[in-house]
């Protein structure tokens, strides 16, 4: 199957990636962070969340960070908002795109966000609404489509009830969740398979976790389907809290790695974006899963070198 020329990597690390890290960064080094990860090439950054400081202290500074950080030309800033008084918050801070977020199992989007699935769409729909008419773009996140840690296999006719109301609301591309990072290749094959006979595969974005060593096959299924725009944190930090044993999110460099050995261009060049990682690993002061990176650190100590 022909695989595409190009594909667009979507980072989430500075927030998908930091929100459960325990070793508190300075606003200062989330700046600077970001700035390093946008000459790298990469032209979306999803630089932090919205949400009350209580539930994520670690991005309770979302707004100085999204004021602080040197914007560059081509690159979409986003951040995630939960409702209409975090969406106050990001458009103050002059946001790019706004990030939504709910789960296909209702027993996830009852521990996640303290609502049932029906009760969350009139949230969502008011942060649509304004963040239209403040000409902003919103994006999709529709966790557990793979699987719930709670409720084990979720439909995909479920995630198609989810996905069909958010694009009703307005939504301009959705993002399919591994949350707990149990899905394998035949699984994606027909997942994607019966998605796309309902919403185009342009509209789609790919958010594999590696907790079982297989975000990197899952992507590889999902481009030999025409699939395009892949989710991934640098160094594979993050991963789901629910997921015993979890290894974090997909990593950017070692997606980098696979789809620049098969000549699929990204625009993003890899020395730069393993500077990134580098500094950031060096202020988490721990050493960062992905392969790249654990290849990287086992030529010697390299915790000083970026700071």
């Amino acid at each position: 199957m022909k695989l595409p020329d190009k594909v667009t990597i979507k980072e989430v690390g500075p927030r998908d990636g930091l929100q459960n890290e325990k070793q508190m960064l300075s606003t200062e080094d989330k700046i600077e962070w970001i700035n390093r990860l946008s000459e790298t090439g990469l032209s979306y950054i999803e630089v932090s969340s919205f949400v009350h400081p209580k539930w994520i202290p670690q991005l309770s500074d979302a707004a100085e960070v999204v004021k602080g950080i040197n914007r560059k030309e081509g690159i979409t800033y986003a951040a995630l908002v939960p409702n209409a008084k975090g969406l106050e918050r990001a458009l103050e801070a002059s946001i790019d795109e706004v990030s939504i977020f709910m789960s296909a199992s209702e027993s996830h989007n009852q521990k996640n966000i303290n609502k049932s699935i029906e009760e969350t769409f009139p949230v969502l729909e008011e942060v649509i609404q304004i963040a239209k008419q403040e000409h902003k773009p919103v994006r999709g996140y529709i966790s557990t489509v793979f699987g719930c840690p709670i409720e084990g296999a979720v439909s995909t006719d479920k995630v198609i009830l989810v996905m069909d109301r958010l694009l009703e609301a307005g939504v301009d591309e959705i993002s399919l969740g591994d949350t707990i990072g149990v899905a394998h290749p035949s699984q994606v094959e027909d997942v994607l398979k019966y998605i796309q006979r309902h919403v185009p595969k342009e509209r789609i974005a790919l958010h594999f976790h590696n907790t079982r060593g297989t975000a990197l096959a899952n992507c590889l299924v999902a481009l030999q389907h025409g699939y395009t725009t892949f989710d991934s944190s640098i160094g594979g930090l993050g991963g789901c809290p629910y997921a015993n044993g979890a290894t974090g999110n997909l990593a950017t460099d070692d997606l980098l790695y696979m789809l620049h050995g098969m000549e699929i261009h990204t625009n993003i060049d890899s020395e730069k974006l393993q500077s990134a990682a580098l500094f950031i690993q060096s202020k988490l002061q721990k050493p960062l899963l992905s392969h790249q990176m654990q290849i990287f650190n086992a030529k010697g100590d390299v915790y000083e070198k970026n700071r």
